[in-house]
């Protein structure tokens, strides 16, 4: 639906929606997928998360099921998806 979505809290990457469900996707490229995953903090993933609640209204519609995800990206590597990756 959207790309580098800014907003005062945050940023999106990514937002996609399959079906009822709406997901808000962070994407890390790093040398490998270690390094990748490893930049997937607390801090940064509360700020996913303050964008997406900023941008449920503008994207959702009712009933539909909202998720944090993560694109991990590593050069020989295909893209590794985290779904649902926030635990808040």
């Amino acid at each position: 639906l959207a790309r580098r979505v800014r907003t005062p809290a945050g940023e999106v990457d990514l937002i996609a929606r399959r079906g009822r469900t709406l997901a808000f996707v962070e994407v890390k490229a790093r040398p490998t997928l270690a390094q990748a995953e490893a930049v997937l903090d607390e801090y940064r993933l509360r700020r996913v998360v303050r964008a997406a609640e900023a941008l449920a209204a503008r994207y959702g519609r009712p009933g539909d099921e909202l998720r944090i995800d993560a694109v991990l990206i590593a050069p020989g590597y295909r893209p590794r998806h985290r779904p649902a990756i926030w635990r808040g």
